[in-house]
């Protein structure tokens, strides 16, 4: 077996650790200026570049030959920096940043400083992209929630640095900045007059737990999931009313999305895609807006994705070292965070004993490093690879397309009449299930080749390309043809 450590106080002292009991750590500059050190586990707030980059240098440094770090955002105020917000009861120091704000300027010039940093601390120690891979890649993408009009009007955040109203906004009330607050508890009472018993998972994709588990198709469920499409707020910037949901699933579109648990009770009955600037809760709008206001704007948090929309749908992956072609931004390639692991592993000359869901970007490899067994039908297995992607991964062509029906599924219908309901899940289902069919194979091919060293027969890649191709098409015309204005 294997022997590992675990926590700050165990890790540190075989990493480099100083003081007492050697738990104190350098952050990635060193010691250089003094006094920059890592006393505990930073945590999830303070996980600053120069904190996450001082561990992973110091783990290199002592023979930890793989390595990851997470490093927190750079647009809301983290530990050991204090953004006000005004009138907040209880008080509140951790507004977030606007764009071109003296705290986010100061916390970008501080990342590129310690990225700066860490690459000639590892370069001195003969650690570069000659001999190592170094990934790069975003949890998600953000959109600035708020108004574009800073304060002065013209500021660049560079020779001036921007102001914000960090006001909570309501309608009546205007503000700059902060995500659009939603109380969904209270709207469903207030507007549909829905009090059935659920637990609500905030977020901006907020799932559904009804009490007791009812299955998805009974009365309860069904009338909960179509007064939740229904609701609607007065945004707080444009004072104009709109719908809260755009999308919605149930367990059987969440199965298709790679959502639904080995444990019932931890599925949730359904879910709700927001617009991609609304975060729904269970909780009123924070003081100093009137009590009991479940709509606003939270100028604690400023920087939202959504959950199906481009931007978080879009992301990035940046990779460098040997074996990587040196071919700058490509645009074209679809991959998921599923596939950074079997790529590394592959370019390591190693391999996991279970099949992954994701697969080696060969792509952006040269052409010595792509697994020997790829190479044979080489187009045609990237071809395989990209059409597996858009089929398998959770917001590929086919869960896009799939979501796109199972909404108007779950709003459609009466308590006397759930036939188009009825048809369109019978539907995903049957198309769920062939796809899963079809991704299976695909996966066992692709990890078959690169970890086997099995060339993936000819017959088999048409065959597979053909089905997929085939099922993307039928899904994404039904898309088009029950969900309006969907292309």
């Amino acid at each position: 077996g294997f022997k590992a450590l675990f926590g700050h106080k165990n890790v540190v002292p075989a990493i480099g650790g100083t003081g007492a009991g050697g738990t104190v750590l350098n952050d990635v500059y060193n010691g250089n200026p003094p006094g920059a050190t890592i006393s505990q586990f930073p945590g999830f707030d303070a996980m600053t570049a120069a904190n996450s980059l001082g561990y992973v240098a110091s783990m290199q440094e002592h023979g930890v030959p793989v390595t990851y770090a997470y490093i927190s955002d750079s647009h809301d105020a983290h530990s050991g920096q204090s953004s006000l917000c005004p009138g907040f009861s209880p008080p509140s120091s951790n507004c977030a940043y606007g764009p071109g704000e003296d705290g986010y300027v100061k916390a970008l010039k501080a990342q590129d400083d310690a990225f700066a940093a860490f690459f000639a601390r590892l370069a001195a120690d003969g650690i570069n992209p000659s001999n190592t891979v170094f990934n790069f890649s975003s949890e998600e993408n953000d959109h600035f929630a708020g108004t574009l009009n800073p304060i002065p009007a013209g500021c660049d955040g560079v020779s001036v640095r921007c102001t914000y109203d960090h006001t909570v906004a309501t309608s009546s009330r205007p503000g700059q900045i902060g995500e659009v607050a939603i109380n969904g508890k209270s709207l469903l009472a207030s507007q549909k007059a829905n009090t059935t018993p659920f637990y609500l998972r905030n977020d901006s994709a907020p799932n559904f737990w009804v009490n007791g588990n009812p299955p998805q198709t009974s009365a309860t469920v069904r009338q909960l999931e179509r007064d939740v499409a229904r609701l609607s707020i007065t945004n707080p910037y444009a004072g104009t009313s709109e719908p809260v949901v755009e999308r919605m699933a149930d367990r059987t579109e969440m199965d298709i999305l790679h959502m639904v648990t080995a444990d019932p009770a931890r599925t949730p009955t359904f879910t709700a895609f927001a617009k991609a600037a609304d975060y729904v809760n269970a909780s009123d709008c924070p003081r100093p807006a009137p009590p009991g206001t479940p709509v606003c704007s939270n100028p604690q948090f400023a920087w939202i994705h959504g959950d199906f929309q481009p931007e978080i749908t879009t992301t990035w992956l940046g990779m460098v070292g040997p074996g990587i072609k040196a071919a700058g931004t490509d645009s074209t390639t679809f991959t998921d965070h599923t596939d950074i692991r079997p790529t590394v592993l592959a370019l390591a000359g190693l391999r996991d004993d279970y099949r992954s869901d994701g697969r080696v970007i060969t792509e952006i490899l040269r052409g010595d490093a792509v697994p020997q067994a790829l190479r044979v039908h080489g187009p045609q297995v990237e071809q395989m690879g990209a059409l597996y992607k858009q089929l398998n991964a959770a917001v590929g062509q086919f869960g896009l397309d799939t979501l796109a029906v199972s909404t108007p599924a779950l709003t459609s219908g009466t308590s006397a009449n759930d036939s188009v309901y009825a048809n369109l899940e019978a539907r995903l289902r049957a198309l769920g299930g062939f796809r899963d069919q079809v991704a299976l194979r695909m996966s066992e091919d692709l990890n078959g080749g690169a970890f086997d060293g099995r060339p993936i027969d000819e017959n088999e890649l048409r065959s597979l390309v053909a089905q997929a191709q085939a099922l993307l098409a039928q899904v994404h015309a039904m898309a088009r043809a029950v969900a309006p204005g969907y292309r």
